[in-house]
């Protein structure tokens, strides 16, 4: 080597660092890159994914090939700048030190940091590239992979470790899937992005969260006489409507407004016309998950179901139009029955109905009140005072400063929310 003029082999050090360069690119690049696109283009037939795609799917091999080239070639680096400082200062210690030095800051910047750095910041350009050229590397270099592979299994048995054998295989959590879809906010439109994320909340959601509770619920009693009935239903706000006998809480049927329309033509109706076209009613078990009661829609054709409780007595009601609200938003109108509602007033307060789910309050007011055990704002403040309050009674809950307006049959009616203050805040 001696006989070598030193500007070939200064460059010839240059072509080290550079192909050393190359190297940690391809590390960095292919650990960094995002599966699930790389994914979705080999699906679209781009020859790069695939490739890419079977590399990342022997992780040990494609470790091992690119770190045996980029060791080989800083070590090929560190004596190649031995033997130029040998030529230029002899055994020369101080000039020793001082190339190793050199060399070591060399190597780091050119063919570690600096690639490393571009590589994260362009994973799927440079991954693609590099696979065009690793694939054929690993296929030259595989008996030397593999055995070196074979002592590193070996040493991981002896450490107890059992690696993964893909990290594309790694599942997702829920959780995880929400922030990708927040993270993706630049990529997914806003409402798409909000039904999504309900999409999600719909296993943790039950349908004692969108129940329509009992004393808002139309229903036809049987036992009314026959005019009763007839001005009910002229005047009722809903195509479906549950049908008891006596109580209530006796539900022995519903009925489809539209079979009642029919049944007109034929005459007045009477509660014995009514017992020959009602259905059987459907029952929904308090806890039930929507996403679940939306399977279960589905698959029995039904679009409405009556909530009981452990003990079998009726909660409320609850409609497949009550759960594509928890995806899409409200597209509809409620009947004045269901007064979940709230009027914003001139000094920042807010007149609340007693009767508005807290998943409502949270999501049209952006508060954060907890959700944990009662369902409506009434529940929340009679479990938190252990009493039926009075009126113009005061309190505050989860800091939100809260006074009490109506009381009627033990229950909260209205609540007026006040604006909370900074120092509430801290």
């Amino acid at each position: 080597m001696e006989n070598i003029p030193l500007y070939i082999l200064l460059i010839i050090l240059f072509l080290l660092l550079i192909l050393s360069g190359f190297f940690s690119l391809s590390e960095t690049s292919m650990m960094a890159i995002n599966r699930y696109r790389l994914k979705h283009l080999a699906k679209q037939g781009h020859r790069a994914a695939r490739l890419t795609s079977r590399l990342l799917d022997k992780t040990d091999r494609l470790l091992g090939v690119i770190l045996l080239g980029n060791n080989l070639l800083n070590t090929a680096s560190a004596t190649l700048v031995a033997v130029i400082i040998a030529m230029l200062f002899g055994q020369d210690e101080l000039a020793l030190l001082m190339g190793t030095i050199c060399v070591t800051f060399a190597i780091l910047i050119f063919s570690e940091i600096t690639p490393k750095v571009i590589a994260a910041a362009y994973p799927e350009r440079i991954a693609l590239f590099a696979s065009y050229i690793l694939t054929p590397l690993l296929k030259i270099f595989y008996p030397v992979v593999w055995f070196i592979n074979l002592f590193v299994s070996g040493l991981l048995i002896l450490m107890r470790l059992k690696p993964k054998q893909s990290a594309a295989t790694q599942t997702i959590s829920t959780e995880e899937l929400k922030t990708l879809v927040l993270e993706g906010g630049h990529f997914i439109q806003k409402k798409h992005q909000s039904m999504l994320l309900n999409l999600f909340d719909l296993e943790t959601v039950t349908v004692d969260d969108v129940i329509v509770p009992r004393s808002q619920v139309e229903a036809i009693d049987l036992m009314a006489d026959d005019e009763a009935i007839q001005a009910q239903l002229l005047t009722c706000h809903h195509t479906r409507l549950p049908v008891y006998r006596d109580r209530v809480d006796n539900i022995v049927g519903i009925i489809h407004m539209r079979k009642v329309l029919n049944l007109m033509k034929s005459g007045p109706i009477t509660a014995a016309s009514l017992e020959q076209i009602m259905q059987q009613p459907y029952f929904i078990p308090s806890g039930t998950p929507l996403f679940s009661q939306l399977q279960l829609f589905q698959e029995s054709r039904k679009r409405i179901g009556l909530i009981v409780d452990e003990y079998g007595e009726w909660l409320g009601l609850v409609t497949i139009e009550d759960i594509l609200e928890e995806i899409i938003g409200e597209f509809t109108t409620h009947a004045p029955t269901r007064t979940h509602t709230y009027q914003k007033q001139e000094d920042g307060s807010i007149i609340v109905e007693g009767s508005m789910l807290l998943r409502d309050l949270n999501r049209k007011l952006s508060m954060q009140l907890p959700l944990s055990g009662p369902k409506t704002l009434n529940g929340l403040i009679l479990e938190y005072l252990q009493d039926i309050p009075e009126s113009g009674t005061g309190l505050n809950i989860a800091g939100y400063p809260m006074e009490i307006i109506q009381v009627k049959n033990q229950a909260v009616k209205t609540v007026r929310i006040h604006p909370v203050s900074v120092q509430t805040e801290q």
